[in-house]
């Protein structure tokens, strides 16, 4: 019996690869799904077609969606949305994507993806997140592609394919004119920020600030009202009259005194208006912020504390610098019919940069919020005692006692004070000893940090 030769396995394994490369060159090649899918819309050669594609900010995601509900609610629009699952797709998908095969891989088809988005009142919106809608518009066949932010792409971005470059122009000028009309965040109450890289936009709640919760000494408010509240009511006019729109308020004043207050109160009083809050972080958001107050005007811009950015440039640090320089650029750069009102505080209005109120369309009015007078801290004491049952015989010695004090310090006061008779009895009895008590640990066991934080330095020195 003749003995077999030994099997080279080496040789085995190349001779069936070579059978399996020569099977799958003879097999028929099936294109991708939405190759055929997207010729069959069209009637015409997708790879042939022109395609546009524009990138929107993390924060404009459901603007974005809205505005093409929107625009896919009318008659006149036929549309079907499917879903594909693609190969590497934190690279970001385009029509490419779709039509071709990378390295063996393809897009398949796949269920549309949704994401739900936080938005005011907690409110929340389901957005598409990735999707290819296939439209039909006056029997005009068109293609839009959506895709959401994804870790490393954290934009929005829309692609449109049609017959002709100007209709699929077209298609996205709809889109942003409709995400202007349905923008999420007009007449709210938002901050910008920037989380992983991407812009964020926060909404906030302010305190339902009633006028008489304002304590004011006589004529003051009533000036801060005129350049804000009465400005909003009488901009048509204004308009009419080739009077400029945009302006400025500066209030200026010791800690304490209310500007943040009067600032919050402003803004619920005119309940039409974007309001933009700048504190802290946002502030290095001075463009983003500003661009939205334009976008979605009537707006407020409130930047408390100014002071920080806006010095003398001979005080400045280089960083500070480009911030105040980016300030100025922006509050410049408005046309005169541009509805914003740029509201800003500070504590020390001698250092800031004398170009900020230079001319008109900057610091067009700048209005000290004083420490209370006697008569205001008469009724601020009224008006921090609400809720209390007040036993108070040297009411009056009291109220001059505290010349000097901020309204901070007031509140502050009979804050402590109804702490120390809570702790005596449940009817909140608030008597003599009980404020001596309070000022006792607010000015003498409190320290000079505490006066400072509270603007009682003057008057406990």
């Amino acid at each position: 019996m003749a003995s077999q030769e030994p099997v080279d396995t080496g040789d085995f394994l190349a001779s069936f690869k070579a059978v399996m490369d020569q099977a799958s060159r003879q097999a028929p090649r099936q294109e991708p799904v939405f190759l055929r899918m997207l010729r069959d819309h069209f009637g015409a050669e997708p790879a042939k077609l022109p395609t546009i594609k524009e990138s929107f900010e993390n924060a404009d995601h459901p603007n974005v969606h809205s505005a093409i509900t929107s625009l896919f609610a009318g008659e006149e629009w036929q549309t079907e949305l499917h879903g594909f699952v693609v190969p590497n797709e934190h690279m970001g998908i385009k029509f490419t994507n779709l039509l071709t095969s990378q390295h063996g891989w393809e897009t398949k088809e796949g269920p549309v993806q949704y994401v739900n988005i936080s938005l005011h009142n907690d409110s929340v919106l389901t957005c598409v997140q990735a999707g290819l809608y296939l439209i039909r518009h006056e029997n005009e066949p068109l293609a839009l592609m959506v895709c959401g932010p994804l870790n490393f792409h954290p934009s929005v971005d829309v692609g449109v394919m049609a017959l002709e470059m100007t209709k699929a122009e077209k298609l996205l000028g709809d889109i942003r004119m409709l995400m202007r009309v349905h923008n999420v965040y007009r007449s709210h109450v938002v901050s910008l920020a920037l989380e992983n890289h991407a812009l964020d936009v926060q909404f906030h709640h302010l305190p339902a600030i009633e006028r008489d919760d304002i304590i004011l000494p006589q004529g003051v408010l009533e000036r801060v009202e005129r350049q804000t509240i009465k400005f909003s009511q009488h901009r048509e006019k204004l308009k009419a009259a080739g009077r400029h729109i945009k302006r400025g308020l500066l209030l200026y004043g010791a800690p304490g005194t209310g500007k943040t207050l009067t600032a919050m109160y402003l803004a619920k009083q005119m309940p039409e208006r974007t309001v933009i809050l700048m504190t802290g972080r946002a502030i290095g958001l001075l463009e983003k912020s500003c661009r939205m107050a334009r976008l979605l005007q009537p707006a407020t811009v409130i930047l408390e504390d100014v002071d920080l950015i806006a010095e003398e440039r001979t005080n400045q640090q280089l960083g500070c610098n480009a911030l105040l320089f980016e300030l100025l650029n922006q509050m410049d750069g408005l046309a005169d019919d541009a509805d914003i009102l740029f509201l800003l505080t500070t504590n020390r209005p001698d250092i800031l940069e004398p170009a900020l109120a230079s001319r008109p369309g900057r610091i067009d009015q700048a209005i000290e919020i004083p420490l209370p007078d006697l008569d205001c801290r008469r009724r601020l004491f009224e008006l921090y005692g609400k809720g209390l049952n007040l036993r108070l015989q040297h009411l009056p010695e009291l109220v001059d006692q505290t010349e000097g004090v901020s309204a901070a310090f007031i509140r502050e006061l009979m804050r402590k004070a109804a702490l120390f008779a809570a702790d005596e009895s449940d009817d909140m009895l608030v008597e003599d000893r009980h404020i001596e008590e309070a000022l006792r640990e607010l000015v003498f066991e409190g320290g000079e940090l505490t006066k400072r934080l509270l603007g009682a330095t003057r008057a406990f020195s």
